[in-house]
């Protein structure tokens, strides 16, 4: 979807028909602060859930679609993080 969230029945096809990819930061950028910067910034979650949510980030069980992930990534990449997403 152009601009938009995948709706949850394309969302849940793309993740039976392609399995999960995985979001991974790492290297000295990889602050929690920055991290939680971010995920707030463009998932619009609170403090506690971004604290959570970048703490999976740094240990590589973020997980979601492949576009997701990769959105993600370069929303890293653009403030300076190391970021990786991929399918394992």
């Amino acid at each position: 979807m152009c601009g938009g969230d995948i709706p949850a029945e394309r969302r849940d096809q793309m993740l039976a028909e392609h399995g999960p990819a995985r979001l991974h930061a790492s290297g000295p950028s990889a602050t929690g602060v920055a991290i939680m910067r971010v995920l707030r910034g463009e998932l619009g979650i609170d403090l506690a859930s971004a604290k959570a949510l970048a703490h999976r980030v740094v240990n590589g069980d973020c997980t979601g679609t492949l576009p997701e992930m990769e959105h993600l990534a370069r929303k890293l990449q653009e403030s300076g993080i190391t970021a990786v997403a991929a399918r394992p």
